[in-house]
């Protein structure tokens, strides 16, 4: 066939996949506490290349086997993640075995051709994909089974590289919210002997929170920082640019798993400046609606609309202590009330949470633990980036057989 790369053959998914779709058991069978098997309805667990586990099913309908493409079938058609254990799927999932046991390669094969699936047929975008439009979807592979290990060895270098980094930064996370809540939860920070203060016997004192380290206190939030809402031009269809000032959404933050955001998809132009809030690089911001209480690092100069909080000025506070604080009390925080959690979290419900205040020195010998932590972190983010897009680079190339790989 003209216009192959040599080696090279046209196909169909359906060819060289065996897909299984989903099929949802019935909702009384779904729980969190890891009853049954994994459940994976959507995207909802979807990472950068693999699943997490939240929701179980104990009555579960299609099962699919460890190392099983996921593939969804709904809106937004054609995202992948692997999951590494059996599982079961709903109906907005597909499971993809390539028949030849190259699993990596057709993990690829699919990222490559998303927006081609996406827009499969006519031009129009699905909102959804059958199974029997899902088999037909043409492609094209080497014939060859070890160039198409070759090909997805390469990518999988890179994959495996940023898993690494990920799993650092979720070690390092976990790292710096255990010794917040050692030092502000339970009060055993380092006495000065070096030993943990309330397990040593260190003097405690009763506030409106219960018992303190002597020489803390308990003050509204409001009272201790400064609490600004952005703000957002009217319309904002009218102000939406290709190019101008940086303008972070919502989904910038839930993008990645990192307290850092280096890449912000949206701009506005400058004539909405003076109604808007430009933040510099280093400052943090809370997110107050679609996905409230998630805190985050911007590591780009971006204006900010009416759904994120800014923090202009502390007393004692760092924005390190500031994170970690606000994701201690994110989930009672949106269940203030009777229970139900907020959709959008209101500047005067966080300016009245009461907060323990504790010394200035504590505070300083904290910055003095977390921050090389924050800094590894964000420097395997940057990292991460970096690698994603080579990798991003290679993938067409590579899946297009316009870049050869040696055998």
């Amino acid at each position: 066939m003209s216009g192959l790369p040599k080696g090279w053959v046209e196909t169909t998914l359906g060819e060289v996949a065996e897909i299984v779709m989903g099929q949802s058991p019935k909702g009384e069978s779904y729980n969190q506490n890891g009853d049954g098997l994994p459940f994976y309805q959507g995207i909802t667990e979807f990472t950068d290349k693999y699943v997490i586990k939240k929701t179980y099913t104990n009555k579960p309908t299609k099962i699919v086997s460890k190392n099983t493409i996921l593939f969804s079938v709904r809106a937004p058609v054609g995202k992948v993640n692997i999951v590494n254990w059996d599982a079961c799927i709903g109906r907005g999932n597909a499971g993809l075995v390539i028949r030849n046991g190259n699993q990596d390669f057709l993990y690829f094969l699919l990222k490559s051709i998303e927006r081609q699936i996406q827009n499969y047929t006519s031009g129009t975008v699905f909102t959804s994909i059958s199974g029997k439009e899902l088999k037909t979807i043409p492609i094209t592979i080497p014939a060859n089974t070890e160039e198409q290990k070759a090909i997805a060895a390469v990518l999988s270098a890179f994959d495996d590289k940023i898993e690494l980094l990920w799993e650092q930064n979720r070690t390092l996370g976990t790292l710096a919210q255990t010794i917040f809540k050692e030092w502000f939860v339970r009060f055993n920070f380092p006495d000065k002997d070096g030993k943990p203060y309330k397990d040593n016997g260190g003097e405690m004192v009763d506030s409106e929170l219960g018992e303190v380290p002597k020489g803390w206190r308990v003050e509204q939030l409001g009272k201790e920082l400064e609490v600004k809402r952005g703000g957002s031009p009217r319309p904002i269809k009218d102000y939406i640019s290709d190019s101008g000032y940086r303008w972070l959404k919502i989904s910038d933050a839930t993008a990645s798993s990192s307290p850092f955001i280096f890449d912000i998809k949206e701009h506005i132009k400058k004539e909405g400046l003076n109604k808007t809030t430009l933040l510099k690089s280093g400052s943090l911001v809370l997110s107050n609606s679609a996905t409230p209480g998630i805190p985050k690092f911007l590591m780009v100069e971006s204006c900010i609309h009416d759904g994120w909080l800014h923090f202009p000025k502390t007393s004692i506070f760092s924005y390190h202590y500031l994170y970690l604080f606000f994701k201690h009390i994110k989930e009672p925080l949106l269940q203030q009330g009777n229970g139900s959690v907020f959709k959008n979290l209101k500047t005067d419900i966080l300016k009245s949470w009461n907060m323990v205040v504790p010394d200035t020195g504590t505070i300083v010998f904290l910055n003095e633990v977390i921050s090389p932590i924050f800094e590894k972190i964000k420097n395997n983010t940057a990292q991460i980036r970096a690698l994603s897009k080579t990798r991003d680079t290679l993938l067409p190339k590579l899946m297009s057989g316009e870049l050869k790989v040696a055998l």
